[in-house]
């Protein structure tokens, strides 16, 4: 098994991969393989798109984080919503 299935296998199943939002519905399935493609509330990264690779992730969440960390549904965004608190949930 080579690093990248062990990352991809090893992470928490129900958080995005680029924000660490918690997620009802595992963004990679519940076998951590089959992405859903929905869109992740807060960063906007489509599962299974902009989170396939390790390096797509970082890509992605640089640019995120670059553009101010928006939420994408600002509507579902927690009051005292914290970057740095939610950043300890990244896979």
């Amino acid at each position: 098994m080579d690093a990248q299935q062990i990352w991809i296998t090893s992470m928490h199943k129900n958080n995005c991969r680029v924000c660490g939002l918690y997620a009802i519905e595992p963004p990679w399935g519940s076998d951590g393989e089959t992405p859903s493609w929905e869109i992740c509330l807060c960063c906007g990264t489509e599962f299974g798109y902009e989170d396939c690779t390790i390096d797509s992730v970082k890509k992605q969440r640089e640019k995120w984080i670059s553009s101010g960390c928006n939420w994408i549904d600002i509507e579902v965004m927690p009051f005292d919503w914290s970057f740095e608190e939610q950043a300890k949930q990244i896979p």
